[in-house]
């Protein structure tokens, strides 16, 4: 089991909150996908942005969140105004 803190992109905030919802380690997030780990992460905490899922998808991706192609930054923008 790999720590959540040793992908790109999380820090000790995220990895906290992730583990409030159920999510433990970088293979649990990898499983769980990075749009449906950003939804249940916004139902408990409502004040989190479009930023916390591009973190997510590039935890996921292995790239730096502001390193995201634009083809994958509106893909996630229009999964968060659904």
């Amino acid at each position: 089991m790999t720590e959540l803190s040793s992908l790109k992109n999380i820090g000790k905030e995220i990895e906290r909150k992730l583990k409030t919802i159920g999510i433990n380690t970088a293979e649990e997030l990898k499983e769980i996908g990075s749009k449906d780990a950003w939804f249940r992460l916004k139902l408990k905490y409502p004040e989190i942005c479009l930023v916390h899922l591009y973190t997510l998808e590039g935890a996921i991706s292995d790239t730096k969140y502001n390193q995201l192609s634009e083809e994958t930054k509106r893909d996630l923008k229009a999964f968060t105004n659904q």
